[in-house]
């Protein structure tokens, strides 16, 4: 019964689709248009005239071969012949065979790649992603304070400069004073 009202379902809704498409028409004998009929017509009139016409025929026949010449590799497989790619392969032997040694050593390490800290992985993504800010913030902080050590240790020798400059000057005018009293004739 469950088929009959799926049945049912199906040949309205086939209905309501024939009539949206022909409306009220109505075939030669007076009967509504089938929209199942008119598509059977159709592949037959399409099927007669491909059977009529030779080319056509011909065509058929011919798909396999078309598309075997449009897939892409059939061009290499047409130009290279097999010694040719044979010559390709052992030219590229010491890369296969790093490839290979290459893949053994990722298969011996597959338990590795398996395991809980690889799969935990994103769950510590978030705190290196933290920590790395941190790091940034922290760096740009140094490099303040590295201008600031700069600034002041520029300025300690301005300091020392002009301080050394003063007590060369005091020396000078102290040597000046002795010489002059060492010298003075006594009276």
């Amino acid at each position: 019964m469950d088929k009959n009202t799926e049945m049912d379902r199906l040949e309205m809704r086939i209905r309501a689709l024939e009539n949206r498409m022909y409306g009220e028409r109505r075939n030669g004998v007076g009967k509504p248009v089938k929209f199942s009929e008119s598509l059977a017509r159709i592949q037959a009139a399409l099927a007669n005239t491909a059977n009529k016409r030779e080319r056509v025929k011909i065509l058929h026949k011919k798909i396999e071969d078309l598309l075997r010449y449009l897939d892409p590799q059939f061009t290499d497989h047409i130009t290279a012949p097999n010694a040719m790619k044979l010559e390709f392969i052992l030219a590229e032997e010491e890369f296969l065979l790093s490839q290979a040694a290459l893949l053994e050593q990722v298969s011996t390490l597959q338990p590795l790649l398996d395991s809980k800290y690889i799969r935990d992985v994103p769950e510590h993504a978030t705190k290196l992603q933290r920590l790395s800010q941190i790091h940034i913030k922290e760096q740009g902080q140094t490099e303040a304070q590295s201008e600031e050590v700069k600034r002041l240790f520029e300025e300690y020798n301005k300091m020392m400069f002009l301080l050394s400059k003063q007590f060369t000057q005091w020396d000078e005018n102290l040597r000046k004073l002795e010489e002059a009293k060492v010298v003075r004739p006594v009276e």
